[in-house]
């Protein structure tokens, strides 16, 4: 199934996507998974019997507005950190994004005011579907899993350098691209491997690569997060970006106000979000 958050009388609001139809289920996504819904029986109702909006019409919403956690990955393609001029990790590089940096598909991204260092990043997210035990192992990790979407992970390169956590160049508000379409894990293959992932700048392809590259697979991840913390429904974790960044080129690629920024994955959908000045 394929679920979409968009703006309903100022509120966000989860809703199924069928064809080029969007039909409200009258909750956001991380209430419904906490209360445990079962999703999957609502939206065959509401495709029964629920009323029908063009998806093309719609406002959305980062797909899960209000994420408990969002937990990012740094250099989880090889390539991405030997462009960066860095080792392959033994470990994974996370670090927090904040709700208050997401915007929906089609909103803007706000370039900021005190940096025209301003990157794309094309990247998978996971969303998390039930509350996942501390100390799971990998091959249970992938039932916790609700499903998948595109996540651009904008980052102000200059203010990430300035310390050495990355917080800071992560959480500019406007600046985390999430969605627009969650596909759930029963529809692609375990862990969303296999999948061709572009990013693409007012139409050049700038990133592309597949998520079998990932260094630490969405199953290790959970797991290793696991080792930490409980993750719970409605969690976001975004599993990292491979080789192109505008930062690594040369002459280095920025994003600029009337640019036009787009994540694509394959049978997942494409994210798209124009850039404008803060």
């Amino acid at each position: 199934m394929r679920f979409a958050t968009t703006r309903q009388q100022g509120r966000a609001q989860l809703g199924i996507v069928d064809g080029s139809d969007w039909i409200g289920l009258g909750t956001d996504l991380r209430a419904a998974l906490d209360a445990g819904t079962d999703l999957a029986a609502a939206g065959r109702a509401a495709v029964a019997s629920g009323p029908r909006l063009p998806l093309a019409e719609q406002v959305f919403a980062p797909l899960v507005p209000e994420p408990g956690k969002i937990i990012c990955l740094g250099l989880n393609y090889f390539d991405h950190a030997k462009e960066g001029g860095r080792d392959k990790p033994e470990y994974p590089w996370f670090f927090y994004r904040g709700k208050s940096s997401l915007v929906g598909h089609g909103q803007p991204g706000l370039c900021p005011r005190v940096s025209s260092k301003f990157d794309y990043e094309a990247e998978l997210a996971v969303v998390i579907g039930k509350t996942v035990p501390r100390h799971v192992g990998q091959a249970d990790a992938l039932q916790y899993v609700f499903g998948y979407t595109c996540f651009n992970d904008m980052s102000v390169r200059d203010f990430q350098k300035r310390t050495p956590q990355w917080t800071i160049g992560k959480n500019f508000d406007g600046t985390g691209g999430f969605g627009p379409v969650l596909v759930t894990a029963d529809e692609l293959a375990p862990g969303a491997t296999g999948l061709r992932i572009q990013s693409r700048l007012n139409g050049q392809v700038m990133q592309d690569a597949n998520t079998s590259d990932m260094i630490f697979p969405v199953a290790e991840t959970i797991a290793l997060l696991a080792e930490c913390m409980t993750l719970e429904p409605g969690d976001a974790i975004i599993m990292g970006t491979p080789a192109g960044v505008g930062q690594a080129r040369t002459p280095p690629v920025w994003m600029k106000p009337g640019d036009v920024v787009e994540i694509e994955i394959e049978r997942i959908g494409v994210l798209r979000n124009p850039i404008v000045a803060e």
